[in-house]
């Protein structure tokens, strides 16, 4: 007799971490998506650099959670597998709505958006599934939704950043082809490329160069 699957609908809580405060001086709102092994209070740590009275960080926290090998003592967590990934995708996104209404964000405040490896593809398909305007975009080291298409970002009137390291343990050269195609297939003119020596790390040094 073969198993069977159901599935049900229910309320959960998750977390989501904050850097500097949001003030009438702040120009600059950043919801940062972080790479698959992070928690969210460690990620937004990168973005400590940025002027505090001019930036706020927004990290959302990957809701699965699992401990890393190899001693099984820090927790990281991820975004998405291969298991479920549509509805898994749905559940992401309905709590990245959740955080954007408990933020209020001013809509007179420059939004920008950014994922880094893993993440990149919980924060475009979020922008393409919302048709969420922001003034940014800054895709690091991370690979883009195969799904999307350029109809899906007409609406988008945003800089948009590729950012990768020509060391990256995840990138050889057919990749980086592949990827840098496909980000000028989706964004055109708007599409600014900027490749760094070095491996698959946050890039604070570039990310600081943006605003």
């Amino acid at each position: 007799m073969k198993s069977t699957e159901t599935e049900i609908y229910y309320t959960i809580n998750n977390s989501y971490s904050t850097l500097n405060k949001l003030t009438n001086t702040t120009k600059n709102i950043w919801f940062v998506c972080h790479g698959m092994g992070y928690l969210s209070r460690y990620f937004i740590q990168y973005f400590k650099g940025l002027s505090s009275d001019e930036n706020y960080i927004i990290a959302p926290q990957a809701q699965s959670k699992y401990y890393q090998a190899p001693n099984f003592k820090h927790v990281g967590a991820s975004w998405l597998t291969k298991e479920n990934t549509l509805v898994e995708t749905e559940n992401i996104m309905t709590y990245f709505d959740a955080v954007f209404e408990n933020e209020s964000i001013p809509k007179d405040k420059n939004l920008i958006i950014l994922g880094y490896s893993q993440g990149v593809s919980v924060a475009m398909r979020y922008i393409a599934k919302r048709k969420l305007q922001c003034s940014q975009l800054v895709i690091h080291s991370g690979g883009i939704p195969k799904e999307l298409m350029p109809n899906d970002f007409n609406f988008l009137n945003a800089k948009v950043t590729l950012i990768y390291g020509t060391e990256d343990e995840f990138l050889d050269e057919e990749r980086i082809i592949y990827e840098t195609k496909r980000a000028k297939s989706l964004f055109g003119k708007n599409l600014k490329i900027k490749p760094f020596d070095g491996n698959h790390n946050v890039n604070v040094k570039l990310i600081e160069t943006l605003v």
